[in-house]
């Protein structure tokens, strides 16, 4: 026990000696570093201070250095400024000399025109003084010359024993005759320059555009004649009790008649369409010989079909050789349905086709619109397809339709003025008119009744004889031409000229005729004597 308590009390005196040790050992380490750090703090203020009193050192000289230089460049700038002052001082001196030497010879000038404008004043005032005395020298000599005309005009009318108002009337009756013969030669030295320079241009485009227009001409009437194998195949088309040929008339809507020629049936009917169809059914039900209401019902539709066909390949037919496209498909089949109608003996289709060649000819000539012109003449006549249906002229008929089918404003313009039913407002208007008159006047298109003929020939004739101082008349080359002989003593040589013009406009105003009409004025004067 006593050899613990020894131990024991060893090992505590050694631990107590070696913390005492330990807590000397960190004194001494701390006051080391104490002592090592205010040594270090010392010497690095030493240096911070040293660094300062360089950098306030170098600062300073750095600032005089400066200012220095400041104060050079200051004087530099001073300098350069007093001599740019001194140069522009310089030029303005100079400006200001140059600008005064202007303003003195401008002045100069000045002062001599003012002398020149004092001189010409004076001068003008000393003219003016003139000329206030030379009018009051014109107005006495006016005076006195009123007063010799005075004198002079009741010497005159003293001589000539005329009064004033009379003379007046003598002379301008002569003026007016001056005047009239004037105006006659006026007219005709301008009808003859006119024709000189535009019958050969003229005739040189309706020659050429007919010359590259040739198109086939188809004559029918209002009839179509049906020939027949037999007379006995009449009594089978009238049928029992006349039943087959009411049956037939009343689908096709065309009269059959049927007289004593040999072997024929007549149809007739102004629908031509309608009689092609009666025509074609007839030659069917003929050639099958099965004739009764049911074969002929079913005859004449298929019939109706094949028209309607050929109406349709026809009107394509048409635009495709006058190269006019995007016509209404009624419009085409329009077209077709021309191929059976007729006017005065011409094929209108054939004519339509023939009009829109020309119009497109002499469009092509003139510099105007091609298609617009072969347009609106292939569609001049669409309204004589259907004016058996509907109440009005064809021009307005046709004017119509083609507004129902949205065709160009131009094209229905040129429709209603192709027969001047309207004045025509554009040059494609005026050539299908006048392809219109071209197609239709030239010799073998149309042919005419004989009543008609005469009649036309006595309007012309009538109307010649119906102006005064004409002795006779003569129609002459089929209504082509009128004569009318005057008579010298009462028809002076210029009247001769108004005469015709005057006769031209009443023909035209008053008649329609295919073509032109020449009118021929003859004033004859025979002096005759005998001798003795």
């Amino acid at each position: 026990m006593n050899q613990t308590q020894e131990v024991l009390t060893i090992d505590t005196t050694s631990i107590i000696v070696i913390i005492a040790l330990a807590v000397v050992a960190v004194l001494g380490a701390f006051g080391a570093f104490k002592y090592g750090y205010s040594y270090r703090k010392k010497f690095a203020e030493l240096k911070i201070g040293s660094a300062e009193e360089e950098a306030k050192r170098i600062i300073q000289e750095a600032r005089e250095k400066s200012n220095k230089e400041a104060e050079n460049a200051k004087k530099e700038q001073l300098l350069e400024a007093k001599e740019e002052i001194h140069r522009l001082r310089n030029e303005l001196d100079k400006e200001i000399k140059e600008r005064r030497s202007d303003l003195q010879r401008q002045e100069r000038r000045v002062q001599q025109k003012e002398d020149a404008i004092d001189k010409k004043t004076q001068s003008l005032e000393d003219k003016e003084a003139q000329l206030q005395k030379k009018f009051g020298e014109v107005e006495e000599l006016q005076a006195e010359v009123a007063r010799v005309k005075g004198l002079q005009l009741a010497q005159l009318e003293k001589i000539a024993d005329f009064s004033v108002d009379q003379a007046k009337e003598f002379l301008l009756k002569q003026v007016e005759d001056d005047i009239k013969h004037e105006k006659a030669m006026l007219i005709k030295s301008i009808e003859e320059q006119t024709k000189d320079e535009a019958e050969t241009r003229a005739r040189q485009i309706i020659t050429g555009a007919i010359q590259r227009c040739a198109a086939d001409q188809v004559t029918e009437t209002t009839v179509s004649v049906v020939q027949l194998p037999s007379d006995e195949m009449k009594g089978r088309i009238i049928g029992r009790e006349g039943r087959n040929i009411r049956t037939i008339e009343t689908l096709t809507g065309v009269d059959l008649i049927i007289d004593d020629t040999p072997e024929a049936v007549i149809l007739s009917g102004f629908d031509p369409v309608r009689r092609e169809i009666a025509r074609r059914s007839l030659e069917k039900l003929i050639v099958d010989g099965r004739i009764h209401p049911g074969r002929i019902e079913e005859t004449v539709e298929k019939a109706t079909k094949e028209v309607d066909n050929i109406i349709k390949q026809e009107g394509e037919r048409a635009t495709f050789e006058t190269h006019v496209h995007g016509l209404h498909p009624e419009l085409v089949r329009l077209l077709g349905r021309l191929k059976y109608r007729t006017s005065y003996g011409q094929n209108v289709l054939q004519h339509a086709i023939e009009v829109s060649h020309l119009a497109g000819l002499m469009a092509g000539e003139l510099g105007a619109d091609v298609a617009l012109a072969k347009r609106a003449g292939l569609l001049h006549d669409i309204g004589k397809a259907i004016d058996h249906e509907v109440e009005g002229s064809h021009v307005t008929i046709g004017g119509d339709v083609a507004k129902k089918y949205k065709e160009n404003d131009k094209v229905v313009h040129a429709i209603l003025a192709h027969h001047g039913d309207i004045e025509p407002k554009t040059i494609e208007a005026c050539l299908v008119q006048a392809a219109d008159g071209i197609s239709a006047a030239r010799p073998g298109a149309r042919r005419e009744n004989l009543e008609s003929y005469i009649k036309r020939l006595e309007q012309l004739e009538e109307i010649a004889n119906s102006f005064k101082g004409v002795e006779r008349s003569f129609a002459i080359q089929a209504g082509r031409e009128v004569r009318i002989m005057v008579k010298s003593d009462a028809v002076s040589d210029d009247e001769t000229i108004l005469m015709a013009k005057d006769i031209v406009k009443q023909i035209e105003d008053t008649m329609e005729y295919p073509g032109q009409i020449k009118v021929n004025v003859i004033r004859e004067l025979r002096a005759i004597e005998y001798a003795k």
